[in-house]
């Protein structure tokens, strides 16, 4: 990487410190606060558009080595929804099936043949070790591209949509039927649209911080 493209990185990064600091109040009840998993979706479309710009921003967030994994399969089409739908358990079925777009957030377990792209800096023996310790590279990208996936939520929220992730289906089945002989594994299905605010459920309990985190 030339030494104009880090000065740059360098000029940028400091930009948005100085204009940005946090983002205010609004907007971490939009993202987090009072976000819900959805059941339910108002008649209202997604456009190709809006597709793009939940891509494009889920795109920035960090994995490791910048592997990348996630690749997605948006299904808009009833034809492809009915497809989808042997593959779903009963108590999803009806959320899936109504909702505007279905994203089904996969990993590509050869992530690593595009690390010359990705990340031509990488080390030839941390190189090898994605491509020759197939259970080291399958743990990369299963946990990289979950990481992706909870990018790819917030990211719709943040120009918004409304999401509804499920994990209740086969995954066999829908590998077969959307990912075929690729090298591509399902990790779980988000119905992305506006939600029916009538079939949401009350936000359920978390852990507060005293609970569950220790500071050393």
């Amino acid at each position: 990487m030339s030494d104009e493209l880090v000065a740059a990185a360098h000029r940028a990064a400091e930009e948005v410190k100085t204009r940005i600091q946090a983002i205010d109040h609004d907007s971490l009840d939009l993202l987090f606060r009072e976000a819900r998993s959805h059941n339910g979706w108002q008649d209202r479309s997604v456009s190709d558009d809006q597709l793009r710009q939940i891509y494009d921003l889920m795109k920035m967030g960090p994995t490791s080595s910048n592997c990348c994994p996630a690749r997605i399969r948006f299904l808009r089409s009833e034809a492809e929804k009915e497809r989808l739908e042997p593959a779903i358990v009963p108590s999803n079925k009806e959320k899936t099936n109504t909702a505007p777009v279905v994203a089904i957030i996969g990993y590509d377990l050869d992530y690593w043949i595009h690390f010359e792209r990705m990340f031509p800096q990488l080390p030839p023996p941390v190189r090898k070790r994605h491509e020759e310790n197939a259970a080291f590279a399958e743990e990369t990208a299963f946990r990289n591209g979950s990481l992706q996936g909870a990018y790819f939520i917030i990211a719709a929220r943040a120009i918004g949509l409304d999401c509804g992730a499920i994990s209740g289906f086969d995954n066999a089945m829908v590998d077969e039927l959307f990912f075929g002989s690729t090298r591509i594994k399902s990790n779980f299905i988000c119905n992305i649209g506006y939600a029916d605010i009538s079939k949401m459920y009350r936000k359920f309990d978390r852990f507060d911080f005293d609970e569950v985190c220790e500071v050393l």
